[in-house]
């Protein structure tokens, strides 16, 4: 898929959300509102999926409005700037929760559909791309035979 990363690229950049996921939760822990918040707001930036239903275009932009560390990266900054525990919560919830997607391989979103992202396919798509049979077998045609090099 053009536009999506391949290989280390790819496995440093869902490290690379792992490690966000980890020292939001470290942060957290430390100046947090409780884990009740935490786990109750976790998922909050997946009402952004309800955008897909006005088409992918849209569906991708909100996806990835909610889904960049810029929103969080902001919070991060006005809570220091005007110190209040509100945006720090926020921020780190949020960092912790795009962090999490990225370890899975949810990448930002293309326009072409959700499945398309900037760390690769996911879903059917991606299964597809690993064993191109499957494709075949829902086309209808009869998968190639194995090829076995001595």
């Amino acid at each position: 898929m053009v536009g999506a990363t391949v290989g280390r690229v790819r496995a440093v950049l869902r490290l690379e959300g792992l490690c966000v996921l980890a020292a939001s939760a470290f942060v957290y822990s430390k100046f947090g509102a409780g884990w009740g918040v935490f786990f109750a707001c976790f998922l909050l930036p997946d009402l952004s999926f309800l955008g897909y239903l006005a088409g992918p275009r849209v569906g991708a932009l909100a996806y990835n409005a909610a889904h960049s560390y810029i929103g969080s990266v902001a919070c991060l900054a006005l809570s220091l700037a005007a110190p209040s525990e509100v945006p720090l919560a926020v921020g780190l919830i949020w960092s912790a929760h795009v962090g999490f997607d990225r370890a899975l391989g949810y990448g930002l979103k293309y326009s072409r559909g959700f499945s398309y992202t900037h760390l690769g396919p996911i879903g059917r798509l991606a299964r597809e791309a690993a064993n191109p049979s499957i494709e075949r077998a829902v086309a209808g045609k009869p998968a190639p035979a194995a090829h076995v090099e001595r």
